[in-house]
């Protein structure tokens, strides 16, 4: 009886010691069939990590090893993407204003003092308040009592007045952005009346007049050629400049009111009493690509029969252009 009881016991110990056998050469099976790698982890204060880990696309292992990338982080090789072959993953910031400079002098050693003074200039805004004269319109009426060519002015006009309030981005001293903040009209234009024999017109505050040159005549432009037989008036127009950004009118895609896109030193924008397809000289840009020639393609909530607006390539040309009061000849087709 007590043989059969070691005996017995003899076989369990065997059979325990085999099935731990079988289980190590299984672990160890596994463990030859999952790779383990090597990965260097930089983070974005130059802090350097060395894990171990079976993972290898690059999300997997931050989340393993509980690493936040934060929104103004950027990461290398990118979140969705394997490990790279150097085993390296490196969370640095996005560049702040001013940093620039320290990207300058790491990629070129030999940059001078003056370049990097240039480049660290710091942006100043400022609050500026004006005021601008509202330009009046002379509204013509007609007079069946008078005689043709007699005018009578029955209400003089007079200029209004708004105060604008801007905020302006400064750099080097010079204005780089202008944000209108308010607008305030402190007196309202009054407009001049004047009794003619002939059909009432809306027109320009200003004189104009019928040139005496037709400066088509000797002009190469395609759109003066358009109207070489045709003698303009000339009149004198608050002129200012837009682009096709948000903060000029909003127009992102840059399509004008005719539906053309809009083209710089081509394109204008002007109130109704000039039809789309219009073509206006301004001297003042004679010496621009178009040569001063504009066509009216556009219309603006703003814009009024005594205004103009020149469509530019850039934001900054607009701002640097402001507002003038420029001669123009007026193409009546």
């Amino acid at each position: 009886m007590i043989k059969n009881e070691k005996a017995s016991l003899s076989v369990r110990k065997i059979a325990a010691i085999t099935i731990l056998l079988i289980f190590l050469c299984g672990v160890g099976v596994m463990a030859t069939n999952i790779k383990l790698n090597n990965v260097k982890i930089v983070l974005s204060n130059n802090y350097e990590m060395n894990v171990l880990t079976t993972k290898t696309k690059v999300s997997d292992i931050l989340e393993e090893n509980h690493i936040v990338v934060l929104p103004e982080e950027n990461v290398m090789p990118n979140m969705d993407s394997q490990i790279s072959e150097n085993r390296t993953i490196t969370i640095t910031k996005s560049l702040e204003e001013g940093q620039d400079v320290i990207k300058l002098a790491e990629a070129n050693s030999e940059v001078s003092m003056e370049q990097l003074l240039g480049d660290y200039v710091p942006v100043i805004e400022k609050i500026i308040t004006e005021q601008v004269e509202i330009p009046f319109e002379t509204i013509t009426k007609d007079s069946s009592n008078g005689t043709d060519g007699t005018n009578k002015i029955l209400t003089k006009g007079k200029n209004g007045l708004k105060e604008i309030t801007y905020r302006a981005k400064f750099k080097n001293d010079i204005e780089i952005e202008r944000t209108v903040l308010s607008e305030t009209i402190i007196t309202e234009p009054v407009n001049q009346v004047v009794q003619v024999n002939k059909k009432a017109v809306t027109s320009r505050s200003s004189s104009e007049r019928t040139a005496s040159v037709n400066p088509a005549s000797t002009a190469t432009s395609s759109l003066a050629q358009k109207v070489a037989g045709i003698t303009p008036t000339v009149k004198n127009f608050n002129t200012s400049a837009y682009c096709a950004c948000m903060k000029c009118c909003g127009k992102t895609n840059g399509i004008t009111s005719s539906g053309a896109k809009a083209s710089s030193w081509c394109t204008l924008a002007a109130g109704k009493a000039y039809p789309i397809g219009t073509i206006i000289y301004i001297p003042y840009f004679k010496n621009k690509p178009n040569g001063g020639w504009f066509i009216v393609q556009d219309r603006g909530g703003a814009i009024s029969n005594n205004r103009l607006d020149v469509y530019m390539g850039t934001h900054s040309q607009a701002l640097q252009f402001g507002r003038r009061n420029l001669e123009c000849y007026v193409y009546y087709m």
